[in-house]
């Protein structure tokens, strides 16, 4: 199903991927952006994006969260910033739209992700949030979508994030994934959560 799912999807989607990924490189940098992530086993592989940031968004953050405690203390605890001055205009659009994890149907063809699963977390995330639920996150391919992105996304705490995962895990259900695949459009459209 994932198979099928991400070939149709991917050749629905290829004239959106090429407008997209002119726009985006308007400023000088790659279309794509592939971030590691940890996947199914523990295997770490690199989580394929539209580039939503500007080329140098790591020495931004690191200013930023050397200077500014209070946005210090909002990444410690979801991993994310509101008001990230790190993203590009077109990529703020694909943030909130989640168009920017589309190139994801790419990872899911070669076997890295499925549709519906956990998000894909970093090794230091898992290590510093997950505990004893690492071990059920490790037992999965990550997805796409996810109960997470269906249950508000950001503006759950990283716990209820935990979770989560933890709880799809824990229940497989072929059931489950097609309402999580449902709600989908719908958590997308409101943008709630989406940062």
């Amino acid at each position: 199903m994932d198979i099928a799912i991400a070939g149709a999807a991917l050749l629905v989607a290829l004239p959106f991927f090429i407008i997209v990924g002119a726009l985006v490189r308007a400023d000088g940098g790659p279309a794509f952006y592939a971030h590691p992530r940890v996947g199914r086993g523990g295997r770490i592989f690199g989580c394929l994006k539209f580039r939503s940031m500007v080329i140098d968004s790591q020495a931004r953050l690191d200013a930023l969260l050397a200077a500014d405690p209070a946005a210090r203390e909002e990444w410690e605890a979801t991993r994310k910033l509101k008001n990230d001055p790190r993203i590009t205009a077109i990529g703020r659009f694909l943030r909130a739209t989640s168009l920017d994890e589309l190139p994801q149907l790419i990872n899911v063809l070669k076997g890295e992700m499925s549709i519906v699963g956990p998000r894909p977390v970093q090794q230091s995330e898992l290590d510093r949030y997950y505990g004893a639920a690492a071990a059920h996150y490790l037992t999965v391919r990550p997805g796409i979508t996810g109960l997470w992105q269906v249950s508000g996304r950001s503006e759950t705490s990283y716990d209820q994030r935990v979770a989560l995962d933890v709880a799809y895990v824990s229940q497989p259900s072929l059931l489950a994934d097609i309402r999580i695949l449902l709600k989908t459009p719908m958590a997308v459209l409101s943008r709630r959560g989406a940062h």
